[in-house]
């Protein structure tokens, strides 16, 4: 699919009305026009071709011609408009990240590139026009993306809902080792100053004292006389009280203290069996994000950006000093640039890339995302044991899904209803 401008494209129609006595050429047919570009009849055909080639393939039966003409139109259409609000958007698709998506592409078919071109010549398509479809179909996915992410809103509580449904038919077959500390509360005494103790005893555990001995110590409950341990128990074989309190959480984990009607309790998770543990990787990263206007261009944002690098490695002005002087990201700038510990999935492709490759304390060279132009630095890395929250990542993840999926059928209808669209094909083939 070619975006035209229509005055060049009226230019090229009046030349070639104008010549006398040339050999006829067939050229190619504006089919339709989506806005300021064009569907020409050859991406119709191409399309069509492909379509007859995969169905030959598996043996499938298309619907007829006219029917798959009028969906293949749409389809067009539709890419044309996304590849329009990419351009909008300034998305960019550069030949590494290109050519990596083709090599994955021949991996998932069990072909090397090599293979991949010459299946792709001997269907008819030459591989230059592939490569440029591929990148516009980056782009297109990557525009969406962007803009029907700004949609999705999703509320604590409707993750908190389905992590504990989640949870719940996980903990059927999970197994935990509790240790147990009850601080009673005796009629007429003080409620504030046995639950001043069981912070105290939390805070203790926390810094490494043996839990055994602290439940040998202060324990009231029932399990005093053998170190406060309960032994192995599924969530349905536990008193309600504990049940209530275990979310999945991980082996060493402290919980409470918490009140029942008896006094105080402290839970401590010795162990755990069927229950896979997660650990990511967070980073903390911080930037400094400059975007392009009228007056200032790409690179000029760029040579804004290598001097405040040159400043830094100098000496001359400290990293956050100029990201709050700098920076428009007014989020980070207020932190010096920070962004705090995060998993690098949380940003756009080429942010992240940086994030994850970049030595800790070395500062990228500027690089361009949708939102404009960046210069990052790392500053740690951990890893981090995210076994008491990744239900909660998985329900947020469950969830973002089916609304993401929802939104992105609203934004294509919002955006084809929006656009101007004219079948001018027939009219073509008239003449």
């Amino acid at each position: 699919m070619k975006i035209w401008n229509k005055a060049l494209l009226t230019l090229v129609a009046a030349c070639h009305i104008g010549v006398a006595n040339a050999n006829v050429v067939e050229m190619d047919k504006v089919a339709i026009i989506v806005n300021d570009g064009v569907v020409l009849q050859s991406d119709i055909d191409n399309a069509l071709k492909t379509l007859a080639i995969n169905a030959q393939k598996s043996g499938q039966s298309l619907p007829a011609k006219d029917v798959l003409i009028g969906q293949v139109e749409e389809k067009l259409i539709l890419e044309t408009i996304q590849q329009q609000e990419a351009e909008r958007i300034g998305v960019r698709v550069d030949d590494t990240r290109l050519n990596a998506a083709i090599e994955d592409i021949a991996k998932s078919n069990n072909q090397s590139v090599e293979q991949l071109i010459a299946s792709l010549t001997v269907e008819g398509i030459t591989y230059p026009e592939f490569r440029e479809q591929i990148r516009k179909e980056i782009a297109a996915s990557e525009a969406r993306n962007t803009l029907v992410r700004r949609r999705v809103n999703i509320l604590p509580a409707e993750v908190d809902n389905l992590a504990e449904v989640l949870a719940n038919e996980t903990n059927a077959t999970v197994q935990y080792k509790i240790g147990h500390i009850q601080l009673r509360v005796n009629d007429g005494e003080d409620k504030t100053k046995v639950q001043q103790q069981a912070n105290e005893l939390v805070e203790r555990l926390k810094q490494g004292e043996d839990f055994e001995t602290l439940a040998y110590t202060y324990s009231k409950g029932p399990k005093a006389l053998q170190g406060g341990d309960w032994g192995w128990m599924r969530k349905e074989e536990m008193p309600t009280i504990f049940a209530d309190q275990i979310k999945l959480q991980n082996k060493g984990s402290i919980i409470g203290p918490f009140s029942s009607g008896v006094g105080y309790h402290i839970l401590k998770i010795e162990d755990v069996k069927g229950l896979e543990t997660v650990a990511v990787t967070e980073v903390n990263a911080r930037h400094i994000l400059i975007k392009p206007t009228v007056i200032l261009s790409d690179e000029g944002v760029q040579n804004q950006l290598n001097e405040i690098i040159r400043q830094v490695k100098a000496g001359e002005a400290t990293f956050g000093e100029l990201a709050q002087q700098y920076s428009q990201d007014p989020g980070s700038a207020a932190q010096n640039g920070e962004l705090g510990y995060q998993t690098s999935d949380l940003y756009v492709p080429e942010f992240k890339h940086q994030v994850d490759t970049l030595p800790v304390g070395q500062i990228s060279a500027p690089f361009k995302t949708v939102h404009g132009w960046h210069i990052v630095e790392v500053l740690d890395r951990r890893e981090v044991d995210r076994t008491d929250s990744a239900m909660k990542n998985k329900a947020y993840r469950i969830l973002f899904n089916r609304k993401f999926n929802e939104e992105v059928s609203a934004w294509l209808q919002e955006i084809r209803a929006g656009a101007y669209v004219e079948l001018v094909k027939d009219q073509q083939n008239d003449n």
